[in-house]
C-alpha cells in the first residue's frame, strides 16, 4: 500500500520527494520484511508527508492534507470500493463536506491503457512515474538501513 501513498502524494503535490527517512520494525511472524513502517518524506518545494503503513492493522487509508487555511481529509481516500467523504475542515470544524466516487477508478486505467496501446491517446501516465515511486521505495529502504535520511535519486523523463 505504501507505494500508492506515495504516488498519491506525488501526484496531488505535482512534486517529487527529494529525501526520505524510515523507521520499520520486524517480528517472528514477519521475517525479513517489516511489519510496520514510518517513512516520513521531505519535497522538492518543501512540504512535508508521512506515510505510515502496517501488515497488522486493520486495513484503511486515511488522507490528509494540512495547509495554511485549514486541512482537507478523507478517512479512506484510496479505496474504490465505496464513496469517500472528503472533508474540508478550518478552525476544527467542517466547513465543506463532498462526497467523491472512485467506483469506476479502474474500468478507466483499462480503458485508457487500451486508448493508448490501439495508438488513440497517449499513455497518462508513463512508466517513468512507477520507476520514481520505486526511487522513492528503494530510499526508504536504505535509509530503513541506514538510520539515516536517504536521498531519493531522479528518474530521467523523456
Amino acid at each position: 500500500m505504501g507505494v500508492h501513498c506515495i504516488d498519491t502524494l506525488r501526484y496531488i503535490l505535482r512534486d517529487e520527494v527529494v529525501r526520505v527517512s524510515a523507521c520499520g520494525m520486524w517480528d517472528a511472524v514477519s521475517g525479513e520484511v517489516e511489519a510496520a513502517a514510518v517513512l516520513s518524506l521531505e519535497f522538492s518545494r518543501g512540504t512535508l508527508g508521512t506515510v505510515l503503513v502496517s501488515t497488522r492493522a486493520d486495513y484503511r487509508t486515511p488522507i490528509e492534507f494540512v495547509g495554511e487555511d485549514g486541512v482537507l481529509r478523507a478517512d479512506d481516500g484510496l479505496t474504490v470500493d465505496r464513496p469517500i467523504t472528503l472533508n474540508l475542515r478550518r478552525n476544527g470544524s467542517i466547513v465543506e463536506s463532498e462526497v467523491i466516487s472512485n467506483q469506476y477508478a479502474y474500468a478507466r486505467q483499462v480503458d485508457m491503457f487500451a486508448a493508448a496501446v490501439r495508438g488513440e491517446a497517449a499513455f497518462p501516465v508513463p512508466g517513468e512515474e512507477g520507476w520514481q515511486n520505486q526511487e522513492v521505495l528503494d530510499a526508504a529502504l536504505r535509509s530503513l538501513k541506514s538510520g539515516k535520511a536517504e536521498e531519493v535519486a531522479r528518474v530521467a523523463r523523456p
